[in-house]
């Protein structure tokens, strides 16, 4: 893989990192060192990735949690798999039953959307068929940071004070009182550079590492979220918890222009990137800052993500294969829709979630593309009291049209937001890459895909480079770096052009590649407090 990133140099406080031995990569800098102390002990990219997600449940708790969801694509042997950690409704969820209470949409907070919790399963999957370490080292930095305490950096800052504002409605609900005692102790939201404590959380991490996380899901902490839930009206119960495995899955790709763009197969939306890709894959891209090209890539985006949002569901629900989605008769059919004005699909609403994304490897060859999430902000709200686990608000995702594949019910997954990346090329791993940012995110892989394949440029500045996120219809949003002719130019087009000065709704990547040494390349997102820590 070549790069000349000369030709485009976007403003950035960062430069590619470079190393033989080893590489992690993610948006909390503890976190990434947390992974990097995991290689220096001898253990591989896999046990890095695990200590690094482990820690950022305590190191950024506004966006991940023990609550949370996770997908993993590992590189090893060469060989990819993956494995999908997201969890699926509690048995009493049923569309009838929400029927009964009147709901016309999925609520997005409270114990309506919480589904079992599938991240903690799948740091023990992972684990026990790749790692090296002992598994309750991983643990060690995680129960130290929540024990002892850490300082609050700036983008964390931020995201509290966002918390407080959209969880105040509910701050005299029973059912909310672990949020408020866990992450807001003093009554409001930490300041950057004050110390936060998470002693419950240390804890729970002390019981998981020591029960290979099964306590969470068959023991003492099964226990308490199912007491809560009864206390204060949820529908989960123990036997949602203890009957949940995460599932192995064979990774689905394309090829794009010479390489092959790998993703975890439906519930999650990974498959919109590759329908994406292989819309713009007929059409030509001559330079990156051009209004065609804008307007091309938005087009393309749109058409795929509406497909996906109908139809992407629960596998064992989907009525119309992956085979499909990914055919050129597909893509060639959406293709021919794009013009040179913009198009009014049928919207969606790409609100900016909370998740972490993180990437390692290791000088053996392992690489890990690792993604683990909330959903927004701290998920449902619903934290239990004395535990610290913060559950999502993952079955907001659901909808309640009968019709629909995506219909809520019985022990089921949802579509899912969270996508890992990986690259390669003929037949040999090229690198693990994401970005955070639930519906941002297949339009921030499609962005930085397109910056390193169609326009060379290197890893570090294809995460610089200025984004854009489309909103629904022919809503789009810009962050300030897009040229005023590439504005003007779109909205000449008919497209509905806003500038957005916030970098969080522009998605929060991460990445790694090995080069045809074996050395590795390093970028972390500037939009972030992220670092790659490297040996």
């Amino acid at each position: 893989m070549s790069f000349d990133a000369q030709q485009y140099p976007y403003p950035s406080r960062r430069e590619v990192v470079y190393s033989r031995r080893g590489m992690v990569c993610t948006s909390q800098t503890l976190a990434a060192q947390a992974g990097l102390d995991m290689l220096k002990r001898g253990g591989n990219a896999i046990d890095a990735a695990l200590a690094t997600a482990i820690a950022l449940t305590v190191l950024e708790p506004t966006s991940n949690g023990l609550g949370s969801d996770a997908f993993a694509l590992v590189w090893t042997g060469g060989k990819l798999y993956g494995l999908n950690g997201s969890g699926w409704s509690p048995e009493r969820l049923t569309w009838e039953a929400l029927q009964a209470r009147g709901l016309k949409e999925m609520p997005l907070r409270g114990w309506t959307p919480v589904m079992v919790p599938g991240a903690p399963a799948a740091w023990a999957e992972l684990h026990g068929r790749f790692g090296r370490l002992p598994f309750a080292d991983l643990f060690e930095p995680a129960i130290a940071y929540a024990a002892e305490g850490y300082a609050v950096m700036p983008n964390l800052a931020c995201m509290f004070a966002e918390g407080e504002t959209s969880f105040a409605p509910y701050r005299t609900e029973e059912a909310f009182q672990g949020l408020f005692s866990t992450f807001y102790p003093k009554g409001k939201a930490l300041k950057a550079g004050q110390i936060l404590k998470l002693p419950d959380h240390a804890r729970s991490l002390r019981l998981l590492a020591q029960s290979r996380c099964r306590d969470f899901y068959e023991g003492e902490m099964a226990e308490a979220m199912d007491a809560w839930a009864k206390k204060t009206g949820g529908y989960l119960r123990l036997a949602d918890l203890k009957e949940y495995k995460p599932q192995w899955v064979e990774p689905i790709h394309t090829s794009y222009r010479g390489y092959d763009v790998w993703e975890i197969p439906p519930n999650g939306h990974g498959l919109v990137v590759l329908m994406a890709l292989n819309i713009a894959r007929g059409l030509d891209f001559a330079q990156r800052d051009s209004v065609e090209t804008f307007h091309r890539q938005i087009e393309a985006m749109k058409l795929a993500f509406v497909d996906g949002k109908e139809y992407i569901a629960d596998p064992r629900f989907m009525q119309t294969s992956v085979e499909y989605w990914l055919s050129e008769a597909y893509a060639a059919k959406r293709r021919s829709e794009i013009g040179q004005a913009a198009l009014r699909p049928k919207p969606v609403d790409p609100n900016c979630g909370g998740t972490v994304y993180l990437c390692t490897a290791d000088g053996e060859g392992n690489m890990v593309s690792y993604i683990q999430s909330n959903y927004t902000g701290f998920g449902s709200g619903i934290v239990i009291p004395g535990y610290g686990i913060a559950l999502s608000d993952r079955g907001h995702n659901f909808t309640l049209n009968p019709h629909s594949d995506n219909c809520v019910g019985p022990r089921k997954k949802s579509y899912h937001t969270i996508i890992p990346g990986f690259l390669s090329q003929n037949g040999q791993a090229i690198g693990p890459f994401g970005v955070m940012g639930a519906f941002m995110q297949p339009q921030g892989q499609l962005q930085v895909l397109m910056n390193t394949i169609d326009f060379h440029l290197n890893p570090q500045a294809a995460l610089d480079a200025p984004r854009w996120q489309w909103l629904g219809g022919r809503r789009i949003e810009v962050e300030p770096g897009v040229p005023a002719a590439i504005v003007e130019g779109l909205k000449a087009r008919g497209h509905e052009v806003t500038i957005q000065p916030d970098p969080i709704p522009f998605g929060r990547g991460q990445i790694i590649w090995r080069n045809d040494e074996g050395t590795l390349m390093g970028a972390t997102e500037p939009r972030a407090d992220g670092t790659v820590a490297a040996w």
